[in-house]
C-alpha cells in the first residue's frame, strides 16, 4: 500500500513539474517559434507611439504600420502637435514618401526596407533576434524580452530590447539605446494584429494622397529611366551653383554644390527644372572654376543667386554641432527659384545647410538611398561629396559635405527638427 502511495506521489510530482514547465519557454524554443512565425507571415497592422530622445527634448510621433505579403508596406508617422503626417509606401510602382497635407510626393528607386532596418517593422525586430547568437533573454509577466544588437543605419544605436507578447509573439515595446546604454528611441505599441485583412488601397499612392480618382499627380522619373525631367515643362535651366554675389570672391566654399551628390529633381518645380542636364552648361558650374558669375539667368528669367530676396525666410539653426565645428556665415539665397537660407559650417568638418520652401507640388523623383531619420525619411546620395535631403512642414533641407560622416549628418538634421518642434 505504501508503495502505491509513493508511486502516485511521484507521478503527481512529475506532472506538476511538466505543467509548470509548459508555462515558461526558454530562449531556444522561443527563437525557433519566431523563425516559424516570420516564415508564415502574411500581413500585420500595428499602431503605437514612437519617442525620440536624440535632441534636447523628447519628440513624440504616432506610428501606424501595415504590411502585406510579398512586399507591400505602409508606414505613417504623425506629429500630433503640428498635425503633420508623412507616409512611406512600398507598392508595385516603387517606394514613395508622401506628405498629403502639402501635396508632396517623392519617389525613390530603392529596395527599401530590405537594405535597412526599421524599429517598427516586425521583420526587422525578429531578424535582429534570430541573427544575434549572443542574445540575452528574460521573461516577465506578459512578455518574452530579448536584448540584442541593433542593426540600423544610425551607427550610434548599439543595442535594443524587444518585448514580445507571450500569447502570439507580437511586439509590445521596443527600446533602442546607444553605446552608453542611454535610450535613444522607444516604441510602445497600443495594438499589433497578425493576419489583418488589408485592402489594396491601403498601399495605393493616390489613395494615401487623398487625390480624387482620375486626378493623379504627374510622376517624375529618375534620369536613368527617362528624360522626362528635361521636358516636364518649358524648362528653367538655372545653375544652382551660381551663388556668388558680385561683391564676393570666388571662394569655392561659398558655392558648395548640393546637386553634385543629390538629385536636383528633389526640388524641381513642374515649371522650373533645376536639373543641370536639362540644358544648363556644365562649364558654368562652380566646380569648373567659374563661380564668379554674378548670376545665371534661365529662359524664364529665374536666377540662382546669393543676396537679398523678396520674400522673408526664417531659417532654423541646428542645436547640435559636431565637436570642433562652428558656424562660419549665413546668407539669403534663391535656390531652385525659391527663397532660402544657406548656412556654412567649418572646422573639423566643413558642410553647408540649405533651407528653402519649394513652391512646387508635383511628384519628384529622388536619387540616392532612402534613409530613416526617425522623425521622417530623407535621401542621401553622392560618393566623395554627400548630400542629405529631407522635407518637413513645407521646408526642404539639404546638408552637403565632403567629410561629415553620415551619422553626424543625421544628428544635425534631428537637432534642426528638435528646434522646429519647440
Amino acid at each position: 500500500m505504501r508503495r502505491r502511495f509513493s508511486l502516485i506521489a511521484a507521478i503527481l510530482l512529475c506532472l506538476t513539474a511538466v505543467l509548470a514547465g509548459c508555462g515558461t519557454k526558454d530562449a531556444e524554443s522561443v527563437v525557433k517559434e519566431l523563425d516559424k512565425t516570420l516564415s508564415n507571415l502574411d500581413s500585420y497592422h500595428g499602431v503605437g507611439k514612437m519617442t525620440l530622445y536624440t535632441g534636447q527634448q523628447p519628440l513624440e510621433y504616432q506610428v501606424d504600420v501595415s504590411y502585406q505579403k510579398p512586399q507591400y508596406y505602409r508606414i505613417a508617422l504623425t506629429n500630433a502637435k503640428k498635425d503633420i503626417t508623412q507616409i512611406v509606401l512600398r507598392n508595385d510602382e516603387g517606394v514613395f514618401v508622401l506628405t498629403p497635407r502639402l501635396n508632396k510626393v517623392f519617389r525613390f528607386q530603392s529596395d527599401w526596407p530590405a537594405n535597412q532596418g526599421q524599429v517598427y517593422l516586425y521583420q526587422t525586430l525578429v531578424q535582429s533576434i534570430l541573427l544575434d547568437n549572443s542574445r540575452q533573454f528574460a521573461v516577465d509577466d506578459k512578455a518574452y524580452v530579448f536584448d540584442v544588437m541593433a542593426n540600423y543605419q544610425n551607427g550610434s544605436l548599439a543595442r535594443q530590447k524587444i518585448w514580445l507578447n507571450k500569447s502570439d509573439y507580437a511586439p509590445s515595446k521596443v527600446e533602442v539605446s546607444d553605446a552608453n546604454a542611454a535610450v535613444m528611441v522607444s516604441v510602445q505599441f497600443d495594438s499589433f494584429e497578425f493576419g489583418s485583412k488589408l485592402e489594396k488601397s491601403v498601399f495605393d499612392t493616390q489613395t494615401n494622397m487623398g487625390t480624387p480618382a482620375g486626378d493623379k499627380p504627374t510622376t517624375a522619373t529618375p534620369d536613368n529611366e527617362a528624360d522626362n525631367t528635361a521636358t516636364n515643362s518649358e524648362n528653367q535651366t538655372e545653375d544652382p551653383n551660381a551663388t556668388t554675389n558680385s561683391d564676393e570672391s570666388a571662394d569655392p566654399n561659398a558655392t558648395t554644390n548640393p546637386d553634385e551628390s543629390a538629385d536636383p529633381d528633389a526640388t524641381t518645380n513642374p515649371d522650373e527644372s533645376a536639373d543641370p542636364e536639362a540644358g544648363s552648361n556644365p562649364d558654368n558650374s562652380a566646380t569648373n572654376g567659374n563661380a564668379t558669375n554674378e548670376e545665371e539667368t534661365s529662359e524664364d528669367g529665374s536666377q540662382g543667386t546669393l543676396g537679398p530676396i523678396d520674400k522673408a525666410f526664417t531659417a532654423m539653426e541646428p542645436s547640435y554641432l559636431p565637436d570642433g565645428v562652428s558656424e562660419k556665415d549665413q546668407q539669403d539665397i534663391v535656390f531652385g527659384g525659391n527663397a532660402g537660407i544657406l548656412i556654412r559650417y567649418a572646422g573639423a568638418f566643413d558642410y553647408t545647410l540649405i533651407q528653402t520652401q519649394p513652391k512646387d507640388v508635383a511628384v519628384s523623383a529622388m536619387k540616392g538611398d532612402l534613409i530613416d531619420m526617425g522623425f521622417t525619411y530623407g535621401s542621401i546620395s553622392g560618393d566623395d561629396q554627400k548630400t542629405l535631403t529631407w522635407t518637413y512642414d513645407g521646408t526642404e533641407f539639404r546638408i552637403t559635405s565632403g567629410n561629415l560622416p553620415e551619422n553626424e549628418m543625421v544628428k544635425v538634421a534631428q537637432s534642426v527638427q528638435g528646434e522646429m518642434g519647440k
